[in-house]
Order: C-alpha cells, then sequence, then structure tokens
C-alpha cells in the first residue's frame, strides 16, 4: 500500500514538472525566476507541497505554480536580505519569528497596532512578510508556522484588508503547507464584519485554522514560556534590531567537561546510574567522542559490566528511524524521545555515524541551553565510526514539545587537529555553506498510571459530604448557570444592537452624500 502511494506520488511529480515546463515556461520563460524553475526540478518536497495543497489535481497545481512563480519574480524573493528592507521597518517589530505553540510550531507575530494603513509603504510591507517566510522556509524546509495575530491596542487606523489578504494568499498559494493555525488574539467586535471577508478568502477547509483567542484561550495553542505578559504569558523577550531576532539555537548546558552546578551531587549520581562506559570519559582536556569499542583483552567482570550498560543503553536506541545527510546519519531522524519522572528514564540518546571519508566535526545546540545537558556537544567523528550524544534535562526541569536541538557537522582536513582549541578555529573558519545542519523535536512519553485512581481518590474525598450538602451546592450552580446565561444572552443582544445602528448610520451617511453630489 506504502509503495503503491509512493509510485503514485512520484508520477504526479513528473508530471507536475513536465507539464509545467511544456505549458508554462516554454516561450515564457522570462516570466519566472530561472532558480526557481530549477528548484522546480530538482526539489520533490517543493513540487508536492503544491500538489497536496491542490489535492494532487495536477491542473490546479500548474495555475497555483504559475501564480506562486511570477509573484516570487515580481518581489524578487530569491534576492530579499536585510538591506532590501527599509531599516525603520525591522525596528518597530511589526512582524518576526520568536517561540513555539504547543504542537513545536514556530510563531509568526504579526503586531497589528504597529502597522498603519499606509500605500506609501504598502509594498515594502509585503516584502518585509516575504522575507521572513523565505528566511523561515529555507531553514525549515516544510515545517509549518502557527501566525499569531496580536489585535490588543488595535485601532481603526490599523486595519488593513489589503495587506490582511496578502498574508492570506502567502500561505494559500506562495508558501503552502506551511500553515499550521491563525491565533487571532483579542479582536475588537467591530473586526466581525470584517473577518467575516477572511473567512471567504481562506476557503471552507482552511476556515478551520482560525482560531479566536482572548487571554484565557489563547493558552490552549501557546504555553505561557511563549507568551508576552499581556497574554497572561511570562516570556521576558523584548524585540529589538539590530540584530534580526534569532532565538533558535544557543549551546546548552556542560559543553564537554565536569559538570559543576548547584546540583553537581546529584547529577553524578544520575550519569553514574545510567552507564559508566558512555558518560565518564570526557574531560576538558580530551573531547573523546564515545565510540562503542570492544578490547578482547578486558576481564571477564568488565565484559559482564558492558553487558549491564548496553543493555540499559538499548532503551534509548529504541526510535530506529535514521535521517540520512551527506556527513552524517543521525537517529532518531526526526524526535527526541524522554521518558517522564514516572516512567524513571529521563535521559535520550543522538547517534551520529559518520558516512564520509574524513573526520567530521559537530556541535549540538538546542533552543533552552539552561534546561538540556548534552555530553558531548562539541567534538568530532572518525571516518565510519558512530558517537553517541546523552541529552538530559537539568535540575528536574520539564521537557516541552517546544524545545528543539540543531545538529551541524562540517568535514575537516586530514591535517587538523581535534582538540578544543583546533575545534574551536575551525567553527569559526568553516564557510557556512560546508555546514551540514539537521534540527530535532522533543517529545516526552505520556504516563501509562490509568486516570481511574484520580477518580476514586476524588471519591474518597467526598466520601464525608452529606447528600443535602451536594444537592445544596448543585443547586447553587445551577442558578449561577442561568444568570451567567442571562448575561451572556444580553450581551450578545446588545452587541447585535450596536452592529444594527452602526450600519444604519453607515446607510444614511452613504445616501446623505449621494444625495448632495448627484
Amino acid at each position: 500500500m506504502a509503495e503503491n502511494h509512493a509510485q503514485n506520488k512520484a508520477k504526479l511529480i513528473s508530471e507536475t514538472r513536465r507539464r509545467f515546463e511544456a505549458e508554462y515556461v516554454t516561450d515564457k520563460s522570462d516570466k519566472y525566476d530561472a532558480r526557481d524553475v530549477e528548484r522546480l526540478q530538482q526539489d520533490d518536497n517543493w513540487v508536492e507541497s503544491y500538489l497536496s495543497w491542490r489535492h494532487n489535481i495536477v491542473d490546479e497545481t500548474l495555475k497555483m505554480l504559475d501564480e506562486s512563480f511570477q509573484w516570487r519574480k515580481e518581489i524578487s524573493v530569491n534576492d530579499l536580505n536585510e538591506s532590501s528592507i527599509p531599516r525603520w521597518l525591522l525596528e518597530i517589530g511589526v512582524i518576526y519569528l520568536h517561540g513555539y505553540d504547543k504542537e513545536g510550531n514556530k510563531l509568526f507575530w504579526i503586531r497589528v497596532k504597529y502597522h498603519i494603513k499606509d500605500q506609501k509603504t504598502i509594498s515594502d510591507k509585503k516584502k518585509l512578510i516575504a522575507f521572513w517566510l523565505e528566511r523561515y522556509a529555507k531553514r525549515e524546509n516544510g515545517k509549518p508556522v502557527t501566525v499569531m495575530f496580536d489585535l490588543s491596542e488595535t485601532g481603526i487606523n490599523s486595519i488593513d484588508m489589503d495587506f490582511v489578504r496578502f498574508i492570506i494568499n502567502c500561505f494559500k498559494v506562495y508558501y503552502p503547507k506551511y500553515l499550521s493555525k491563525i491565533v487571532i488574539f483579542d479582536m475588537p467586535w467591530l473586526m466581525n464584519a470584517a473577518f467575516k471577508i477572511v473567512k471567504t478568502w481562506l476557503g471552507p477547509e482552511a476556515v478551520s485554522l482560525l482560531k479566536f483567542t482572548s487571554k484565557n484561550e489563547v493558552q490552549d495553542y501557546v504555553s505561557v514560556e511563549y507568551l508576552p505578559p499581556h497574554m497572561g504569558g511570562t516570556d521576558p523577550f523584548k524585540y529589538s534590531y539590530p540584530p534580526l531576532v534569532d532565538d533558535d539555537f544557543q549551546t546548552p548546558l556542560c559543553e564537554n567537561g565536569p559538570i559543576t552546578s548547584e546540583d553537581e551531587t546529584s547529577s553524578k549520581e544520575d550519569i553514574e546510574s545510567d552507564g559508566k562506559e558512555t558518560l565518564e570519559t570526557i574531560s576538558n582536556e580530551e573531547q573523546t567522542p564515545l565510540v562503542k569499542k570492544i578490547n578482547p583483552t578486558e576481564s571477564t567482570s568488565k565484559a559482564e559490566e558492558n553487558e549491564k550498560v548496553d543493555s540499559k543503553m538499548k532503551a534509548f536506541k529504541k526510535p530506529l528511524s535514521v535521517f540520512k545527510g551527506p556527513l552524517l546519519h543521525i537517529s532518531p531522524a526526526e524526535e527526541l524521545y524522554f521518558g517522564n519522572t514516572e516512567s524513571g528514564e529521563k535521559k535520550t540518546l543522538i547517534v551520529l555515524t559518520n558516512v564520509t571519508k574524513n573526520i567530521v566535526a559537530f556541535k549540538v545546540r538546542t533552543t533552552a541551553p539552561e534546561k538540556y545537558r548534552v555530553k558531548p556537544s562539541n567534538s568530532s567523528c572518525d571516518p565510519g565510526a558512530s558517537v553517541d550524544i546523552v541529552v538530559s534535562p537539568h535540575g528536574g526541569l520539564t521537557v516541552s514539545a517546544q524545545d528543539r536541538f540543531l545538529i551541524m557537522a562540517a568535514e575537516m582536513e586530514q591535517s587538523s587537529g581535534t582538540g578544543p582549541a583546533e575545534l574551536t578555529q575551525f567553527w569559526k573558519e568553516v564557510p557556512r555553506n560546508k555546514v551540514m545542519e539537521h534540527r530535532l523535536r522533543c517529545h516526552t512519553v505520556e504516563s501509562s498510571k490509568p486516570n481511574t485512581l484520580t477518580l476514586k481518590d476524588n471519591a474518597f474525598n467526598m466520601s464525608d459530604k452529606t447528600s443535602e450538602d451536594i444537592c445544596l451546592q448543585l443547586s447553587h450552580l445551577l442558578e449561577s448557570n442561568r444568570k451567567l446565561e442571562d448575561q451572556v444572552q444580553r450581551c450578545i443582544w446588545f452587541q447585535q444592537l450596536l452592529l444594527s445602528l452602526t450600519m444604519l448610520l453607515l446607510a444614511f451617511v452613504t445616501s446623505f452624500f449621494y444625495l448632495l453630489y448627484s
């Protein structure tokens, strides 16, 4: 079944490429950027993103490609950089990327209060949207974003339907499959009519992606650590420029040396209990990777100890998925699975395998450097060898689905040393285009403890309540609920009345000016 699906997908991709070249590119090549046409012929994922958005209907996909490619050339998407955008527009922070939602999708912030409708600047603002989306797309190929429409403190001057329509088109036509959802925060009731129009632009399938929220509901989609205080969050982040916001990956705790922290003793105990061979061979002076080797001259007791360690570490390696990069094969391919406190095992492994004929230097970075210890996080891997990288939460901190890890790798010259100083100098000098990057998400294995225990506990706690008390509380609750329903109905009626009066006033003014100038 899976094989047939793959074959059908390959046929659709091939047909799309062939027909686009024959029906659209021939004799009209000046309509498109040659780099986009070339990429279409080489990047299967790009073609598939357009096909899937058009339900694998090739005719519709070709029209979409034509519109998208013309726009990309018109706005010079492939050449956009910081210098293409007016500095003042980058400084005000109307649009930027920062943080993650609860599903691990990057947040694409649009602070509407900083946008003033102005025909003179609309072109630059559209370029700013394209700049951020293209920058993200090149770095996170195919991973969706969650758009955060922050409408708090928004005035009538900020309402710009042309700009909203452009943003919708970006995800409908120009960047298909990149939209996870649109979270609309604190929308003024006067904009209800405007967003009814927006729903028609999105289409029936995408309407479900709109999430209207207040301070209470927004936390259903984004945890407080990535929400600003005015949304009820605790994120201390404040936008500033320069430089561009790049909060993605930083150096984790414990590069390669001994752990030195307030909970050093407990950390060492954890490390020893999870396998001495894997964790104790790292020091500041020696950046020796954790390569599995077997010495036939070892004693029987040592071999038995290693067998125990290996059996314990096998639990880490259950995810057998492998990302096959040009320099390293990385396992797991996409997600790091951490156990929770109840499961007992909180650490996880990243296994790197060097598939080149040269030494490969690697670094590990994370979006939450204060949360994790990574050993080793900056080392090298010999040709054909494998390295185990142990990742463990720090000080009992909770693993989050928003956390990310970045593996960076680059080939070294045979004559290069692999000590700390040599690695530091190597990373300073290596060209960016020679560095392989791969990103991993975090996932916590849920507890298998049945929820019925909680229900039983609650039942015991209620046993000393009399039936009369419960009935009395229930009657109070029903009465409060009835009053609340009445208040909601009155609010809805009042809102509808205001809207009707507004429409009547608008009709009166329109008629007045029509009669005045007719």
